[in-house]
């Protein structure tokens, strides 16, 4: 398959679209067992995953050790994926910012020792919290989608995938301050939603 971006410098909705769906396509393939699969969802994938990897750890070689433990848990977890759910990118990030959380604390637990570990409260949300978050959850998602179409796919991806303005700017092809103006707002008319 080409490259969606050839002879581009500035992908446009289309070409985006269909990189997702490749992924979606190559993910699903690997669940089959299909390594030729496998490597061309690394190739067209990894780069993206690595830098939301990179930007939580701050340390490359740290980086380049989750993605290796985050495409094999990719390659053993392939078929719970569902392309129903979401994108094969976002479960791919998903995947990486879990693994990346999971080293994260296991790095604090070594700092502290064995003997200094402090005794913890049970961090797991009581019924009532849990009944308030699928409440909110519910609040949030009635909210953006009194968003414009545009607006409401540049917030999930901004919040959902780690898009920095410039990646979306260029995915939605608007300028920069579009986008910024598209978020800035956006965020305040949830804000202004969610009070009510």
């Amino acid at each position: 398959m080409t490259d969606p971006f050839a002879g581009s410098t500035e992908p446009s909705a289309d070409a985006d679209r269909e990189r997702r769906e490749r992924a979606n396509r190559l993910l699903v393939s690997v669940a089959s067992g299909d390594e030729q699969a496998f490597a061309a969802l690394y190739r067209d994938t990894s780069a993206r995953v690595f830098g939301v990897i990179v930007r939580m750890v701050h340390d490359r070689a740290e980086a380049e050790d989750i993605l290796q433990d985050v495409y094999a848990s990719a390659w053993r977890r392939a078929d719970t994926f569902d392309p129903a759910r979401g994108s094969a990118i976002t479960w791919l990030i998903t995947l990486g910012r879990n693994r990346t959380i999971d080293r994260l604390r296991q790095h604090r637990e070594e700092l502290l020792g064995d003997d200094e570990t402090p005794e913890l409260a049970d961090e797991a949300p009581t019924p009532a919290a849990a009944a308030e978050w699928n409440e909110e959850r519910r609040r949030l998602e009635l909210c953006l989608d009194r968003l414009e179409a545009q607006q409401k796919s540049a917030i999930r991806e901004a919040f959902f995938t780690g898009a920095t303005y410039s990646e979306l700017a260029q995915r939605l092809a608007v300028p920069l301050g579009t986008m910024k103006s598209w978020i800035r707002r956006s965020l305040m008319q949830l804000k202004t939603c969610l009070e009510q």
